[in-house]
């Protein structure tokens, strides 16, 4: 007779609360760090657990980033929804929150989006989600607009509201939050007010 085996809730919470001990410490650790200097020795001793143990529940150091995208990404696409339709300042104050909060991570994952197979996969869905952000936060823009006009304006509002254009405003501009909004919204209303 084969013996079954149980798992008690109290054996697998703290299971649970072992695994999100790894998954912080590792987030951030890629998030200060490119992925080559970060080791799975350091992971492990931030979370206070073995190699083994990280190893047993991620498999390989891949693995653990993968498993950090599939945690945090409806968090900042449930952020990046609550944008409202139509509110050229209100999508931009939305836009603001979200670069706020990871706008320096995105950047180190652009910067190693070439090499590091994990990232460009996070980044490539990133850069999609970014045109469906545009697409649906400006629709009634664009749906004034046809053919290359149409074309010539989401491309100027997705690149306005991308990632690069706040790091190069905030930054390497040094402007403060503040007044990165303010030029974003009047790069944003430029663009809705051209050729019109």
């Amino acid at each position: 007779m084969k013996s079954r085996r149980y798992t008690s809730p109290l054996r697998a919470r703290g299971a649970e609360i072992t695994r999100q001990r790894i998954l912080d410490a590792a987030f951030a650790r890629f998030s200060s760090q490119y992925y080559d200097d970060v080791t799975l020795d350091a992971v492990a001793a931030d979370a206070g657990v073995t190699v083994q143990t990280v190893l047993r529940r991620f498999d390989s150091k891949e693995s653990l980033v993968r498993a950090i995208v599939e945690a945090r990404t409806p968090r900042v696409t449930t952020q990046r929804d609550q944008a409202p339709v139509g509110d050229a300042a209100g999508a931009v104050s939305n836009l603001l929150d979200h670069y706020e909060s990871i706008g320096d991570l995105v950047m180190l994952l652009l910067r190693q989006e070439e090499r590091v197979r994990p990232f460009a996969d996070v980044t490539a869905f990133g850069k999609a989600y970014h045109v469906e952000w545009v697409e649906r936060v400006f629709a009634p823009w664009l749906g004034e607009r046809e053919g290359e006009e149409r074309v010539l304006l989401r491309a100027q509002l997705v690149a306005v509201c991308d990632t690069y254009t706040w790091y190069l405003l905030r930054r390497q501009q040094g402007l403060t939050r503040a007044q990165t909004q303010q030029a974003l919204v009047g790069l944003v209303t430029g663009a809705l007010n051209s050729a019109r």
